[in-house]
């Protein structure tokens, strides 16, 4: 069932500020990305908007900026797609948050699948850059946004880049399935350095993420719209990860509805978060422990 009633959680809100932290978010310059990059600022935070399209990051920050009366919100260009443009700056709050949905087959301009490319392989690489900055900030946090789409995901280790067969919703799924393994190998890697990670599902949120869905698809989620999740409620555990205290204990886990869940059983498999890391690395030339 694609909609169901339990979807609507009561609204959360938390006081907590984020005065002298730096966050960066990736896909910021709408949906979920903006309303997170707005509730951080909000709070006093130093906001680092990377997004693919220039114009747009500069007209989201300017409006972020306007609304909340915080100047410390930054637009850059940040292409996933293309691993050469991915910046390095100091943060305290790293949020993996721009994706594809169910494109059509492309590859990035490194010849990954665009899917498991850009939603997989390029926060991993900008994870992998931001590490050294993230413990010398510690206490930080990375959030990894995924989706219950996970559940239906297969990580093709002999394909991951779709060559020899693609269909959309898998490759979404696999790539969704990618970050819940990446955040449990890389919680684990991360012990003891005061970095704690956590993987997001947003729930089903209205953006315009739905345009490379098909038709019918499209017609049933605008029908059905007010049983969705607007771009802030989708936000919420997004935030609520980022900022909760006391949630270190939580290192490594899976949430939705602003609290812990249960992923899929092969988004808890240990080999496969493995093997996965090892082929990331691999894919991308790097050498990370």
């Amino acid at each position: 069932m694609l909609f169901n009633r339990s979807m609507f959680r009561k609204k959360w809100s938390s006081d907590e500020r984020l005065d002298e932290k730096t966050a960066i978010v990736t896909g910021a310059n709408t949906g979920i990305g903006k309303e997170t990059a707005w509730d951080l600022a909000k709070r006093g935070a130093r906001v680092i908007m990377g997004c693919r399209n220039i114009n747009e990051a500069i007209e989201a920050a300017n409006e972020i900026i306007k609304d909340t009366g915080n100047t410390a919100v930054v637009a850059c260009q940040l292409d996933l797609a293309d691993t050469k443009s991915i910046l390095e700056t100091p943060v305290h709050i790293l949020i993996n948050n721009a994706g594809v949905v169910m494109c059509p087959y492309e590859k990035t301009t490194d010849g990954f699948e665009m899917h498991i490319g850009v939603n997989h392989l390029g926060h991993f690489f900008l994870t992998f850059l931001m590490m050294d900055l993230l413990k010398s900030s510690a206490p930080a946090r990375i959030i990894n946004i995924s989706s219950i789409v996970h559940k239906m995901g297969k990580i093709q280790f002999l394909d991951l880049n779709s060559e020899k067969s693609y269909h959309p919703v898998k490759a979404y799924a696999q790539s969704k399935l990618a970050n819940v393994l990446f955040t449990q190998e890389l919680a684990k890697r991360l012990e003891g350095t005061g970095v704690t990670v956590y993987a997001v599902d947003p729930g089903m949120v209205y953006t315009d993420a739905i345009r490379h869905m098909n038709t019918l698809i499209q017609k049933i989620i605008k029908k059905y719209s007010f049983l969705v999740r607007t771009p802030a409620e989708g936000a919420y555990t997004t935030i609520y990860c980022a900022i909760t205290p006391g949630l270190e204990h939580g290192n490594g886990g899976y949430y939705s509805d602003c609290g812990p869940s249960t992923c899929c059983r092969a988004a808890r498999d240990e080999e496969s978060a493995k093997l996965l890391w090892k082929l990331s690395c691999n894919m991308l030339g790097i050498r990370w422990r």
